[in-house]
């Protein structure tokens, strides 16, 4: 899940929790949204951990490679 994707949970979420007073029987819309907010807002706090943790660990492995080639001496020179 991105960034965008949890922010669109979250606001689905809030629509569905605090703007609809609509009934469906059998589904409490309230806490539909409630779920909703609580899974886009983990979403945002996973993608922003991860992506802290990618960052702190770029540059701090380097790898070096050398490679030398020895081309052959053609005879005829």
């Amino acid at each position: 899940m991105g960034i965008g994707a949890g922010i669109f949970l979250l606001a689905v979420g809030g629509v569905l929790a605090f703007a609809v007073s609509d009934r469906i029987s059998g589904i409490d819309l309230t806490m539909v949204g409630y779920i909703l907010m609580g899974a886009g807002a983990l979403g945002l706090i996973l993608v922003l951990l991860l992506n802290s943790q990618r960052s702190r660990s770029v540059g701090t492995h380097t790898t070096v490679i050398e490679e030398e080639r020895h081309t052959p001496r053609d005879p005829r020179v």
